[in-house]
């Protein structure tokens, strides 16, 4: 007890055990020794008294001093005790040594700041607390500037603002709350959205917290900024997936193209062995067999046409093309294939960048893509075909360069494909028509095609939604196109090198009823053999590709060095581009693509017909 002036008057064991006081020793002096000499000095046990007095009770906490000047951690309550009058008769004390809770509190704020520093100074991960509610009660650098909230801004809120709207409506935010709450943890990967309403790839970690009890006090949230590692996976799947389509279509393509090459072959036998039937003269029945044979061998020629174009072997007569200009030049023809209930709607590029293209075959492509189109839509529908300026990253489309590229597209409003199709859709022979309404090898003709002139071709459909076909050009230098000419007038002796039986003697038939006198071999060793011992030789005409080490080129250039007088005509089922790719500048030699016939052969032996 004190007296009003806080003067010491009574005193219990308590207060001798832990201040170090016995009664004798403390009761008469003012309650003030207790406070350390800088608290006397500011007043602080009036202050107690006053406050007591004013308020009906005083509290606190602070140090206090020991008889033997230590200190300790006190907790105080001050009482104004009166008599019955109201008078004011001093004071009741209490003090609680609760040094060791001081202790340990100072120690775990301590703690809290090292955490709080360590976590403010992580701005690479989002980390931040929720309440039990999922609202937010605290937030890092981190998470600022990779949600671009404010602390201020952000307290308070529901976490669910950090999702999309379609993750909002399915629930998630609530779904992330509840498996964190049984399980204990949820992670997971997936869109969230900024304070601007942009996206970015997150993996989200969210732990539940419990106090000592196993109460849940709330919810710490981890989340990293992953969207880069997603673009780099995703540009990896990408590449590998077009890598995979290249190496199909090249292996296919080889495949093909020999297929059609040995086909062009015998084509090329049954060509020039009713050339010359026909040249002898046989009764009416005989000349219509004849002539139905002869249209029997160009449907065949045509199909392995096809398969060359698939290939990326069909000689190709290239020029510097506008390919608005291309498709409005052909746009009447188009519209008829549209047909019927079928609308056919044009956008092209106003000032579209040229490309380096054969016309006619692109035509070709797009009058197989317009029908494609129209038969995907038998109840009617749309056909949209346009045509855009576009700029390509590395591995947006295929394997194609980054750079700029004409794109031309033909989009659909039918039937659609389902993704297993789609992915064969350019495969030759693959077809979902009905049996005898389609061969299978119109969009990968296409395909080969586009190829071929240095391009790609995408096809993005949806059951239900049609399909859209993109052809990927590139933007043509200043390159201009091949030109096969062959100048000169014929001579009246062939050495014919070929190493097909059939086709040989065929072949030397054909020349022979044009008048020709006719030397031939069967491999390049024996052309070089008949020319070192026969010089009235005028034409050389000579398949390229042959088994004995020295092909069709090798003899020729070796011919042109030896015997500049002669004149050379390369054969072969490969495009002349292709043969240039692979042996250099051709220039000095005509060429014949296989299979050839009568007229062929005339124009190019220079002879006129």
């Amino acid at each position: 007890m004190l007296d009003p002036d806080g003067i010491i008057k009574t005193w219990n064991a308590g207060a001798e055990r832990f201040k170090g006081y016995a009664a004798s020793e403390i009761i008469g002096q003012h309650f003030s020794v207790f406070y350390p000499q800088s608290e006397q000095i500011a007043g602080r046990p009036a202050l107690a008294l006053r406050t007591a007095l004013d308020e009906g009770k005083f509290e606190d906490e602070g140090w206090r001093v020991r008889k033997d000047g230590s200190q300790f951690w006190a907790s105080v309550v001050i009482n104004p005790l009166r008599d019955d009058s109201g008078k004011l008769v001093g004071f009741a004390k209490i003090t609680r040594d609760i040094t060791e809770r001081k202790v340990a509190q100072d120690a775990l704020r301590e703690s809290e700041q090292r955490f709080s520093l360590l976590v403010q100074g992580v701005t690479d991960y989002a980390i931040f607390m929720l309440s039990p509610a999922g609202e937010v009660t605290n937030w890092n650098v981190g998470a600022e500037r990779i949600k671009g909230y404010s602390r201020d801004e952000i307290l308070g809120k529901h976490f669910s603002c950090f999702y999309t709207e379609e993750d909002r409506a399915g629930g998630l935010p609530a779904q992330t709350l509840a498996i964190a709450r049984t399980e204990g943890r949820f992670e997971r990967e997936g869109w969230r959205v900024r304070k601007d309403g942009t996206r970015f790839w997150a993996h989200v970690v969210v732990d539940a917290i419990r106090d000592e009890a196993g109460e849940l006090v709330g919810y710490a949230k981890v989340i990293r900024d992953v969207t880069e590692r997603k673009q780099a996976a995703e540009a990896l799947e990408r590449a590998n997936a077009a890598l995979f389509q290249a190496q199909k279509m090249e292996s296919l393509g080889q495949l093909t193209g020999g297929v059609a090459h040995d086909f062009n072959n015998l084509l090329a036998v049954m060509s020039n062995g009713l050339d010359v039937l026909s040249l002898r003269g046989q009764d009416n029945a005989d000349l219509r067999m004849l002539e139905t044979m002869q249209r029997a061998v160009a449907r065949g020629a045509r199909l392995t046409q096809q398969l060359l174009s698939f290939a990326r072997q069909q000689p190709l007569k290239v020029e510097r093309c506008n390919v608005t200009a291309v498709i409005r030049g052909f746009e009447a023809v188009l519209r008829r294939a549209a047909e019927g209930a079928i609308g056919l709607e044009v956008r092209p590029e106003s000032r579209p960048r040229p490309v380096l293209l054969d016309a006619a075959r692109f035509e070709a492509a797009l009058l197989n893509l317009v029908v494609n189109a129209r038969d995907a839509m038998p109840g009617g529908g749309t056909i949209v075909l346009g045509v855009e300026n576009v700029e390509l990253g590395e591995g947006t489309v295929g394997m194609l360069a980054a750079g700029p590229y004409a794109r031309v597209s033909v989009a659909d409003t039918g039937s659609g494909m389902l993704p297993e199709v789609a992915a064969r859709a350019f495969d030759p022979f693959f077809t979902t028509k009905e049996v005898g309404k389609g061969t299978g090898l119109g969009l990968s003709q296409v395909y080969g095609f586009i190829a071929q002139s240095g391009g790609d071709v995408l096809i993005h459909s949806e059951p239900g939604e049609g399909t859209t076909v993109s052809l990927y050009l590139p933007v043509a230098g200043d390159t201009s196109g091949d030109a096969d000419t062959l100048p000169g007038p014929a001579l009246d002796t062939v050495l014919l090198v070929e190493d097909e039986p059939d086709l040989l003697d065929a072949t030397a038939q054909l020349l022979q009823s044009l008048g020709y006198e006719v030397l031939t071999a069967s491999n390049g060793s024996e052309a070089m053999d008949v020319l070192s011992r026969r010089d009235n030789i005028g034409v050389l005409f000579t398949d390229v590709v042959m088994p004995d080490g020295i092909d069709g080129i090798q003899l020729a250039r070796s011919t042109r060095s030896l015997h500049p007088a002669i004149r050379i005509v390369l054969a072969s089922g490969y495009p002349l581009p292709a043969l240039k790719a692979q042996h250099g500048n051709l220039s000095d030699f005509a060429f014949i693509h296989k299979p050839y016939r009568l007229a062929d052969l005339v124009r190019a032996l220079g002879m006129a017909t």
